[in-house]
């Protein structure tokens, strides 16, 4: 039987106002992402290296938020919150100046892993604090903000990047990062409720051994899907390192007093299958990012410039419908609408696997305004059920585990999807392909997307969470 008493409760003393460095933190970490992908050009230029190298200026912060993700949401359940929080603010600013100043491509890749870390920070901690400082009849909106600013900052970063660089070289985007860090600490200070903290006598220490394996664990696994090689052998020892840090993970997990990572949780299965439909669903979104261009380019044969237009539907329409898809969570319920989320994901994949062989690049633009909806309100009420159901000391750590997921979805998805589309064409260099072949390809691999959403709504519909009956809520029963 399950007891609800006070302590299971939210904070009552935060306020809405208090979201607000909640969403730009967020807004922070998703633009340190992309605002540096249009500088990698820029970068080679001036550290004299090809682009393959000046990419782990981009990669080496991509490998430090997944590998260290989980490990900052679970610090912040030990040591508080608010106070992990603000040190990843803190941690963000000074390695952002730090990159703004490297003299070499290897320390500019060093502090970006730094910048990294503070970034899975503001990444993980945002949706444990939001659990504590909106009313619980608000949750769902304040998901809904966190991804409408994510998706904003995903967006806003080539271009703003682009313009700070011409006018006034990389460094000062770098520069920019770090301002704002600042700014937004100093409104977290002013505006997040402090919240009581336990004694360093009683508080449990982070599990170091846990951590380790499971950082060598992703890190193996990233560079697996990342490597660019395809299924080379390499990438088959990676991820058979990979299985292995996993197998190890689990047996360390269970000897472990305080794990990183509490067992129990994942053994939920609707905890378990929230996080299974999270990797999924995003391994779908980034096909559209990996797999999207090509096809524009060599099936559509658009110019650039136009191939920037059609994507750009997708980030403007998250931006557009997060806050509408939180106040639908909060209206109607997390799990029903994560249900209408993927079947109407499911409906406008099969619509990418038509339309655009119908109208071309009008197809292509109403599909992707039809999917990414969609995907916003899927992020806004899984994050809501997930995050409602999570025991307060486990919150950071459950928060942390949702990001782990959607970024080795993303990351899964550009290798794995990417692998789909070049089988299909029965070659991987696309540009000799004709138009037919590569519309086919890209027909056949939202199909293959279509599918992957389908097999999500059954895990949502045998994962559903039960609600408790009113004699469980009662302390005295």
């Amino acid at each position: 039987m399950t007891m609800k008493n006070d302590s299971d409760t939210p904070q009552s003393g935060g306020t809405s106002r208090s979201i607000a460095p909640l969403a730009l933190a967020m807004l922070l970490a998703s633009t340190g992402v992309s605002i540096t992908t249009v500088a990698l050009p820029v970068l080679a230029r001036d550290f004299s290296v090809d682009v393959t190298h000046a990419q782990w200026a981009v990669l080496g912060y991509l490998l430090a938020v997944t590998v260290s993700i989980v490990s900052c949401g679970r610090l912040g359940d030990l040591v508080g919150h608010r106070r992990v929080f603000l040190a990843g603010l803190a941690i963000f600013a000074a390695a952002s100046a730090l990159c703004a100043a490297a003299p070499t491509l290897g320390l500019l890749v060093f502090f970006r892993v730094l910048q990294g870390v503070g970034g899975a920070i503001l990444m993980a901690l945002p949706i444990s604090i939001a659990r504590d400082v909106v009313a619980e009849e608000r949750v769902g909106w304040a998901m809904g903000l966190l991804g409408t600013t994510s998706a904003i900052g995903t967006a806003l970063g080539p271009s703003m990047g682009g313009l700070i660089i011409a006018w006034s070289g990389w460094q000062a985007t770098f520069l920019t990062l770090a301002f704002f860090s600042l700014v937004v600490l100093v409104v977290s200070l002013r505006t997040l409720p402090a919240a009581k903290a336990a004694s360093p006598a009683d508080r449990p220490s982070l599990d170091l051994a846990g951590t380790l394996v499971l950082a060598l664990t992703l890190i193996a696994y990233s560079l697996a899907v990342t490597g660019g090689d395809g299924f080379s052998t390499q990438a088959a020892l990676l991820l058979t390192a990979a299985v292995a840090g996993a197998i190890a993970f689990v047996i360390v997990e269970r000897r472990r007093a305080t794990p990183l990572v509490a067992l129990d949780a994942l053994g939920d299965r609707a905890t378990a299958a929230s996080l299974v439909m999270n990797l999924l669903v995003s391994s779908v979104m980034m096909s559209v990012l990996v797999v999207g261009p090509f096809y524009l380019a060599f099936g559509l044969h658009l110019n650039d410039a136009l191939i920037g237009l059609a994507l750009a539907a997708g980030p403007t329409m998250a931006a557009l419908s997060g806050l509408p898809a939180g106040h639908l969570t909060d209206r109607f319920g997390a799990w029903p609408m994560l249900i209408y989320a993927l079947a109407h994901m499911i409906v406008a994949l099969v619509c990418f696997s038509i339309l655009p062989g119908i109208f071309g690049v009008a197809g292509f633009v109403l599909s992707l305004m039809a999917l990414t909806p969609s995907f916003q309100l899927f992020l806004a009420a899984n994050n809501t059920d997930v995050m409602l159901a999570a025991r307060d000391d486990q919150r950071g750590m459950i928060s942390g585990l949702l990001g782990l997921s959607r970024n080795l979805g993303l990351m899964t998805g550009a290798s794995v999807m990417g692998a789909v589309f070049a089988a299909a064409a029965g070659s991987a260099d696309i540009t000799r392909l004709p138009p037919e072949t590569v519309a086919f390809a890209f027909s056949f691999t939202f199909q293959v997307a279509a599918g992957l959403v389908a097999f999500s709504l059954v895990l949502a519909l045998l994962g559903r969470r039960r609600v408790p009956a009113q004699d469980e809520l009662c302390v005295d029963c």
